[in-house]
């Protein structure tokens, strides 16, 4: 099952596959388009960071979604599918393959690939979504201060196309897709959860600058992550309001 071929978009190089599915939004492209890149020069992660990638080694693409059928306080159930579908693709090559809240992909304690997920809401309802994802496929050296890349090759030793890991990638995706129109939440949040790096585990983490000891033990409907702590408090942080010790 083929799906690259059809509504993608192939590009040499750009300043970021998500600026690029920016503009062909206001152009109104059927959902499903794909952007994908062989290097972006200014690749965008989370809250500002900097994705490295080197030209020709790595996945990178933006899909664009309209996904009207999910309300803005579900935006979340979205981006859980977007980080199980890397998972699923990932554990075909390699094991201990697991998602870091919010939806980082790692393999053991290193960062295999990141999502940037960029949401509009219209009334009560998404109304588009660029779907960004970065993977290392091919990469051998990471010039950054990235504390802890790693690529498939590294792992396996094997090269590996971008194409067909993005076609391995969107027929994995479109699967969860349909679990997700039929509101299947409680599967989705339970394969979440069981591919959630250090969930159920006392582990240390950071806060504020000080360190803690605490548990995960579960996500909030907004993707808040909730922890227990030692003392037997239970908190609930957004994104960037807590940090992994690792």
């Amino acid at each position: 099952m083929i799906l690259t071929n059809k509504n993608s978009i192939v590009l040499k190089e750009i300043d970021s596959t998500n600026n690029y599915a920016k503009q062909l939004l206001a152009r109104k492209v059927e959902e499903g388009t794909v952007v994908l890149a062989h290097y972006q020069n200014r690749g965008k992660g989370q809250q500002g960071n900097f994705w490295e990638s080197e030209a020709d080694k790595n996945l990178l693409f933006s899909l664009i979604l309209y996904p009207y059928f999910l309300e803005a306080g579900e935006q979340f159930y979205l981006s859980k599918i977007v980080s199980l579908a890397l998972v699923n693709v990932l554990k075909n090559e390699v094991d201990e393959v697991s998602i870091k809240w919010p939806n980082d992909i790692f393999v053991g304690k290193k960062k295999i690939a990141g999502i940037l997920m960029e949401n509009s809401i219209k009334g009560n309802s998404l109304e588009t979504s660029i779907v960004g994802v970065g993977v290392n496929l091919n990469q051998e050296k990471f010039l950054s201060d990235a504390p802890n890349p790693v690529s498939l090759k590294q792992i396996t030793g094997k090269e590996y196309s971008p194409r067909n890991t993005l076609n391995d990638y969107l027929v994995s995706f479109y699967s969860l897709l349909e679990k997700l129109k039929a509101g299947d939440f409680a599967a989705i949040n339970k394969a979440y959860l069981s591919n959630l790096f250090r969930y159920g585990k006392w582990a240390k983490f950071r806060k504020e600058g000080v360190e803690f000891e605490a548990r995960i033990i579960g996500i909030g409907s907004f993707g808040q992550l909730q922890m227990e702590e030692r003392s037997g408090e239970i908190s609930e942080f957004m994104f960037k309001e807590v940090e992994f010790v690792i």
